[in-house]
C-alpha cells in the first residue's frame, strides 16, 4: 500500500473516538464490498453457495445502517450500536461469526473514551473469545483462526506499540498471514486450492480500515480476474437493487489480447456486480444490468471476440417467486400452542410446508441466507410464546440460534440441514405438546431420511476423490459430493444407486431450477422402472440452483 505519510501523522495526533470508529467501519465495509465477489469465489465445493462475501457484506451493512445517523463521539456507545446492527443483520455462518467478532470488540471498548493501544488490543482479545464461544465446535483454518492470530499478534505489541494505528497495522499483517496458512490447517481448502473465504473477508475489513488511514482508494478491487474454474455466480439475491433487473453471463474468446482496464471501464457503464474469470484463453463475464441494457454486454463482447455461451437470468422474476411464498396461507396458531417457522428456498416447497402446519416461512436457502432479523421477525408477532425453527440449511443454523438468543419467547432450533429433513421433522409436530419434547421428537426424526441434490458444478475441482468439471451435473448425498454426471437423468439414477434406493420405500422429487413438471415425471417413470418397489412422488419445489432436491425414505 502506498502511504500518505502526512495524512497518517495527522491522524496519529487525533483521538480515535466514536466518530472516528464510525469512519473505520465505513471504510471496512466499502473495501469488503469492493472485494465481495473475490471472497465469494473462494468457495470450496463446486455448488452454488459461494456467498460468504455477500453474507459478510450484508452483515456489516446492517451494522453501518445502525450507526450511519448516529452522531455520538462516545466510543463505547458507537461500538455497542455497531454490535447491535451486526447481530440483527447477521446472515450465514460467516455473517454470524462476524457479528460475534464485532460483539466482542464492543465488549472490549465498553466504557472506553478513545481507541488507544490498550483498548484496541483488549478489543481484539474479546473478539476472539466471543467468536469462539459462539460456535459449538470451532474449526481451525477458518475466520476463527484469523481473529485468533490477530488477537495474539496485537497482544504481543501491547507494551511497545505507540498508538492504535500501529496496532491496526499489526492486525492487518497478522490477518494476511493467517489467511495464507488456512489451507495447512483445513485439508479441504488445500484440496480445493483456495484459502478460507470468511478469513479473507475479515482481512478485507481490517485492510479497508488501514487503507482509510493511509488514504488509499477503497473502490478498486485487489483482483480483477479470477480463475475461470473458481468463478461462482451470485445466483438468487436477497433483494434486487435498482438497476439490477437481469444477470448476464457471457463466455467468450477475445480476438486479441484483452485490455482489462478498458474492458472493465466499458462494463461499469452498463451495470454492476461485475466479475471476470479467465482460463486457457477463455473468458467469462458476469454483470447485473437494468432491463433496457440486457443485450448491451452481449453486443459489446461480440465486437471484441467470439461468444461461445450466453446465460440471461431475470432477477426480478426470482424475487417475484419469493414474494409468492409470502402470500401462502399458513396454519392459525392459538396462544400456548407451538408455532413452527421454516426457511424455504422456493414457493412450491413453501406451499408444502404450509400444508403440513407451519406458522410462517422465511424465504431463503443456498446463496440467499436470511438474517437474524428476518428469522426473528417471522415469529415475533405470532400469538404464542412457543416457537420451533427449522433452518433447513447448514449455513442458516447459526443465525437461527442467534434469533433464539435475542427474543423473550421460548424458542428451540431443530438443526435441520436440508429440506427433506425439515419436511420429515414436520410430521412429528404436535401443536399442543410440550415444547422440549416435540423438538426432541423432531430432531430424532432427522435420521430417518436421506437427502439427494442435483445441481450444476460451478468450478473444476477434486473433492473426496470425486473429480468435477465446471458445468458438469453433480449430485450430493446428505451434503457430501457424491458424483459427477453428463446429464441430470444420469446424475439422478447414479445418485439413487449410491443411496441404496432399493432398500427404501419412498422417493420424492422436488423439481426446481430449469425443470418442468413433464421432465420431472419422465425421470420419475425411469426411477419406477428400475426400482419397482419404490413409491415415487413428484412435487414442484420452485428452488433456484438445484434441478432436484430428493427425499429418500
Amino acid at each position: 500500500m502506498a502511504i500518505n505519510s502526512a495524512r497518517v501523522e495527522k491522524l496519529r495526533k487525533k483521538k480515535i473516538d466514536g466518530l472516528a470508529l464510525k469512519k473505520l467501519i465505513d471504510a471496512g465495509l466499502t473495501w469488503l464490498r469492493t472485494n465481495k465477489d473475490n471472497v465469494n469465489a473462494l468457495n470450496v465445493f463446486p455448488v452454488p453457495d459461494g456467498d460468504t462475501g455477500t453474507n459478510m457484506t450484508l452483515t456489516l451493512q446492517a451494522a453501518w445502517n445502525e450507526i450511519k445517523d448516529l452522531g455520538t463521539s462516545n466510543l463505547g456507545e458507537m461500538a455497542a450500536a455497531i454490535s447491535k446492527g451486526a447481530l440483527m443483520g447477521a446472515r450465514g455462518n460467516s455473517g454470524v461469526i462476524t457479528s460475534q467478532i464485532l460483539r466482542g470488540i464492543s465488549r472490549g471498548l465498553q466504557g472506553k473514551a478513545v481507541l488507544d493501544v490498550d483498548s484496541m488490543v483488549s478489543a481484539f482479545g474479546e473478539a476472539r473469545d466471543t467468536a469462539y464461544k459462539g460456535v459449538v465446535k470451532p474449526v481451525e483454518g477458518t475466520i476463527l483462526t484469523v481473529i485468533k492470530e490477530v488477537a495474539i499478534a496485537t497482544e504481543a505489541v501491547r507494551g511497545s506499540a505507540k498508538d492504535a494505528i500501529e496496532v491496526l497495522e499489526v492486525a492487518v499483517k497478522a490477518a494476511d498471514e493467517a489467511v495464507k496458512k488456512t489451507p495447512d490447517l483445513l485439508p479441504v481448502l488445500k484440496q480445493a486450492g483456495v484459502v478460507d473465504s470468511g478469513g479473507k473477508g475479515l482481512f478485507f475489513i481490517l485492510e479497508g480500515m488501514l487503507r482509510h488511514v493511509y488514504g488509499e482508494s477503497l473502490e478498486t478491487p485487489t483482483m480483477n480476474v479470477q480463475a475461470l474454474s473458481a468463478m461462482n455466480m451470485q445466483g438468487a439475491m436477497e433483494e434486487v437493487e435498482e438497476g439490477q433487473d437481469y444477470e448476464i453471463v457471457v463466455d467468450f474468446v477475445p480476438n486479441g489480447e484483452l485490455d482489462l482496464g478498458s474492458f472493465y471501464g466499458k462494463l461499469e457503464e452498463m451495470g454492476t456486480s461485475i466479475q471476470v474469470g479467465e482460463g486457457e484463453g477463455m473468458y467469462r463475464m458476469h454483470i447485473h444490468v437494468p432491463t433496457e441494457n440486457r443485450y448491451v454486454p452481449i453486443d459489446y463482447i461480440m465486437g471484441i471476440g467470439t461468444v461461445t455461451k450466453v446465460a440471461i437470468e431475470n432477477l426480478l422474476a426470482q424475487m417475484d417467486d419469493i414474494q409468492k411464498s409470502k402470500q401462502i396461507q399458513f396454519s392459525t396458531v392459538e396462544p400456548g400452542q407451538i408455532a413452527v417457522v421454516v426457511v424455504s428456498p422456493g414457493a412450491g416447497l413453501s406451499r408444502i410446508f404450509a400444508s403440513l402446519g407451519v406458522a410462517a416461512v422465511v424465504a431463503g436457502g443456498q446463496s440467499m441466507n436470511p438474517s437474524t432479523q428476518d428469522i426473528l421477525s417471522s415469529f415475533e408477532n405470532l400469538p404464542t410464546d412457543k416457537v420451533i425453527i427449522l433452518p433447513n440449511n447448514k449455513n442458516i443454523i447459526l443465525a437461527a440460534n442467534q434469533a433464539k438468543e435475542v427474543t423473550v419467547k421460548q424458542v428451540m432450533v431443530v438443526p435441520t440441514r436440508t429440506i427433506p429433513q425439515g419436511l420429515t421433522a414436520m410430521l412429528s409436530l404436535q401443536p399442543d405438546g410440550e415444547l422440549a419434547s416435540v423438538a426432541e421428537k423432531m430432531t430424532k426424526a432427522l435420521g430417518t431420511v436421506k437427502t439427494g441434490e442435483i445441481t450444476i458444478a460451478t468450478r473444476t475441482v477434486e473433492i473426496d476423490g470425486v473429480s468435477v468439471k465446471d458445468g458438469q451435473v453433480i449430485a450430493l448425498l446428505d451434503g457430501k459430493l457424491a458424483l459427477a454426471a453428463e446429464s441430470v437423468e444420469q446424475g439422478m439414477m447414479d445418485l439413487l444407486e449410491k443411496a441404496n434406493a432399493s432398500e427404501h420405500e419412498i422417493v420424492t422429487l422436488f423439481y426446481g431450477e430449469g425443470m418442468t413438471h413433464g421432465e420431472a415425471n419422465r425421470i420419475a417413470d425411469l426411477i419406477h422402472k428400475k426400482y419397482s418397489n419404490l413409491n415415487v412422488e413428484v412435487q414442484e419445489g420452485g428452488q433456484p440452483h438445484y434441478q432436484f432436491i430428493i427425499s429418500i425414505e
